[in-house]
């Protein structure tokens, strides 16, 4: 096992080492706290670090009070190891069709204990943007320890105070697991230390068809583990569209998953090596079971609000987090929060954008508002599926007020190229202004962005029309889809216009 911690031991991994010594370093010594802080920051994964790095960049004087380790979630148990990690589940994918692109190849031989040694290289460089050191040179007072409000205007961190003009609940959240019997008294997985383990699993069992689920089971799948997937519900991804989660499920059956959904869990028995789920399948009492050598638990979150003693300073707080207004005001108003800790969008470019309204509204009597945001997110599956506003469940909902517009991967020739036609774009609008898109193709998240740029600044299908896309590429499915609109206009009356036009010109 290699253990990412506050210390770094002597027999730890050289590159976990490194990333200790930028996200907790051990000889750390916490400063003597200012007389008055202008914003003191309580957690220091993205919400926490873009709030303190761009209220100190402004010329506030801000701590930053860290219990672990700085980058949180995403750096250290979230995004930076999982994108890593599946980029080598996907050059397994393209070996495997390789063939049918022409190219002889043999069949995938994977080093799993290369593939993470690669995500934990890749891990501690990328850690010299969240380091202690970092911080401290723009400016940031870093404390690591336990936080912990002592009044409506002060935070304890071990013997030492802060005070502050204004406050942010940057804490986060952890992995939960659903209330299976026997789960709990289980060794499981979670995000938080799959990404730790030595060897690949033989058998591996995930619970949760989500985002996290069925990324991993998809790497998991391909690095040669046996997989079975179990949800609750009908269908993986479960935000998403149907037709976009569909396109998943083929993909991941393609590779050798088993799905169970639509189950219950019934429980959960067995040792480490030899672990048992106990299921029954909806409308049947006939008990089932899959064993496995491991179980990954991807189903749930939970908000880091315990010991924060939010009471002392008047700040409310229920089970989904912290309480927040619509610009991001506790029921403290010199307190704010930011990220998962109030957020149901759990996103670390969510919790960015989120730490940007809180620096303007707490030091500068601001009135942005996070209902504003245009926040797209994308499930990195291949292929991956990327979202952004309105649903199709919405659309129908609407009473026609919005339509809806697809473009399906066939149609696009670069996919067709690629051999990556399964797929496609699919836009949602109102009268050509665009509401929603999800897009399901193997490049979808950097396509998104595209889209989300456009509603946020008021963007129209006929803008996406009229937008040179170069030839070939996954994006000219945005054009296609806004020329489509364009031929949708041409009504009846407008083309007995047109023809009229043309026969007096003549």
């Amino acid at each position: 096992m290699h253990a990412v911690n506050g210390n770094a031991t002597a027999g730890a991994d050289l590159a976990d080492v490194d990333l200790v010594n930028r996200v907790h370093p051990p000889a750390w010594a916490n400063p003597d706290p200012a007389p008055m802080y202008d914003l003191v920051v309580l957690g220091g994964g993205t919400a926490g670090l873009v709030s303190a790095m761009g209220a100190a960049g402004l010329g506030a004087r801000v701590a930053l009070v860290e219990r672990h380790l700085l980058g949180g979630d995403c750096l250290n148990t979230g995004c930076v190891p999982s994108k890593a990690v599946l980029r080598s589940a996907r050059a397994v994918g393209d070996i495997r069709r390789a063939a049918a692109l022409g190219v002889t190849a043999g069949p995938a031989r994977v080093g799993f204990g290369d593939v993470m040694q690669r995500m934990r290289r890749r891990r501690a460089a990328i850690a010299v943007h969240d380091s202690a050191e970092r911080l401290r040179s723009a400016g940031v007072d870093v404390f690591f320890g336990r936080a912990a409000f002592a009044d409506e205007r002060t935070i304890g961190v071990g013997d030492q105070r802060l005070r502050f003009r204004r406050a942010v609940i940057a804490t986060g959240g952890r992995p939960t697991a659903p209330p299976v019997p026997g789960l709990a008294a289980s060794p499981v997985l979670t995000n938080e230390t799959i990404f730790s383990i030595a060897e690949l699993p033989r058998r591996l069992i995930v619970i949760g068809a989500g985002p996290i689920g069925c990324e991993l089971t998809q790497a998991f799948a391909r690095f040669g583990s046996s997989v079975t997937t179990f949800d609750l519900v009908p269908q993986v991804l479960p935000r998403e569209d149907a037709a976009a989660a569909g396109v998943v499920r083929r993909a991941l059956e393609a590779d050798g998953v088993r799905l169970e959904l639509g189950v219950a869990l019934e429980r959960v028995d067995g040792s480490a090596g030899e672990l048992r789920v106990h299921y029954t399948r909806n409308g049947e009492g006939r008990i089932q079971s899959v064993t496995g050598d491991a179980i990954l638990v991807a189903a749930g979150r939970a908000p880091n609000i315990e010991d924060l003693h939010l009471e002392a300073a008047g700040i409310s707080a229920g089970r989904q987090g912290v309480e927040v207004n619509d610009r991001l005001q506790t029921s403290n108003p010199r307190v704010y929060a930011s990220g998962d800790v109030c957020s149901q969008y759990k996103f670390t470019h969510a919790a960015d954008a989120m730490s940007r309204i809180v620096i303007q509204n707490a030091l500068f009597y601001g009135r942005r508002k996070a209902s504003a945001l245009v926040i797209p997110w994308v499930t990195y599956t291949d292929p991956e599926v990327a979202h952004v506003g309105v649903s199709e469940a919405e659309v129908a909902k609407a009473g026609g007020r919005l339509q809806t517009i697809t473009i399906p991967l066939t149609d696009i020739d670069r996919a067709v190229v690629d051999d990556e036609t399964d797929g496609f774009v699919r836009v949602h609008h109102e009268r050509g202004r665009l509401r929603g898109c999800t897009i399901v193709a193997p490049h979808a998240g950097e396509m998104i962005g595209e889209v989300a740029y456009a509603m946020t600044h008021g963007g129209t299908l006929a803008g996406l029309s009229s937008t040179i896309h170069p030839y070939p590429t996954y994006a000219e499915a945005l054009r296609k889809a806004g020329d489509a609109h364009r031929r949708q206009s041409l009504t009846p009356r407008v083309r007995r216009w047109l023809e009229r036009y043309f026969a007096w010109t003549r």
